[in-house]
């Protein structure tokens, strides 16, 4: 008949109390440490944390039809349309004006001088019939859809200042807290008759913050026209060489 030899196994850990002595002796080696699992972390679904903006915008759009496919609808739906909400709101929040707004001289107090002191207010002088007057409010009419938390407004000359002679005209006054900060009489500094929304916002923007898009933050206006003018001039770049391409196709 086989002998069976049995060891017992304590807890792992434990320890006799004659283990201790000895150890306290230096006749053993230090107890080990009892060995403790890690803890548990559940696997994290990429699929199941929410989707930023930049996200969404780095999305192919044959990505995003999967995306349809893949995640639950009511979830994803759910989930975009709060972040869309937000945007909106802030989007609001920024967007105070986005015109070039008609006053009359009994609106320019309420309108212009007591306007808040963080807002710049553009003041557009100008008479019906001058062509230069009709130039410059195009630029400026973008300008107000572009920098939508700075204030737009137009009058005619002689009801902001009588007798204001028609020579003068265009004239743009710059305020903010009440008092002037610029005057732009007629369009020499801002290009002459070939100016352009991009001219007329640099000249504003020389020494003083005065376009603002409501979204930049801390950067300075300066720095926010300048690279919007690098940008549009691109874009006009690359629009005239298509142009050009298309021509050469259809001859």
């Amino acid at each position: 008949m086989a002998d069976y030899h049995f060891v017992y196994k304590d807890v792992e850990g434990a320890s006799t109390e004659w283990d201790d002595i000895q150890r306290r002796l230096g006749n053993l080696p230090p107890k080990p440490e009892p060995f403790k699992p890690p803890a548990y972390a559940p696997k994290v679904d990429a699929d199941e944390q929410p989707k930023s903006k930049e996200w969404l915008d780095a999305r192919e759009p044959d990505e995003l039809e999967d995306l349809e496919d893949d995640l639950d609808d009511d979830r994803f739906l759910e989930q975009y349309r709060r972040m869309r909400l937000a945007e909106l709101r802030e989007a609001a929040k920024a967007a105070k004006f986005g015109s070039v707004v008609p006053i009359t001289g009994s609106d320019f107090v309420r309108e212009v001088s007591q306007a808040p002191s963080d807002v710049w207010v553009v003041v557009f002088l100008y008479k019906d019939g001058i062509p230069e007057c009709g130039l410059l409010q195009t630029c400026l009419d973008e300008l107000a859809t572009r920098y939508p938390a700075t204030k737009f407004v137009k009058i005619i000359s002689t009801d902001c200042i009588p007798n204001y002679p028609d020579r003068n005209v265009p004239t743009i006054l710059v305020y903010n807290n009440s008092a002037v900060k610029g005057t732009y009489v007629g369009l020499q500094k801002f290009g002459g008759k070939r100016c352009t929304p991009e001219s007329v916002a640099l000249a504003l923007c020389q020494s003083e913050p005065v376009l603002n898009d409501g979204q930049s933050g801390g950067d300075s206006s300066r720095d926010n026209v300048i690279e919007g003018v690098r940008r549009k001039f691109i874009e006009k770049v690359v629009a005239q060489h298509e142009e050009r391409e298309e021509d050469d196709d259809s001859d």
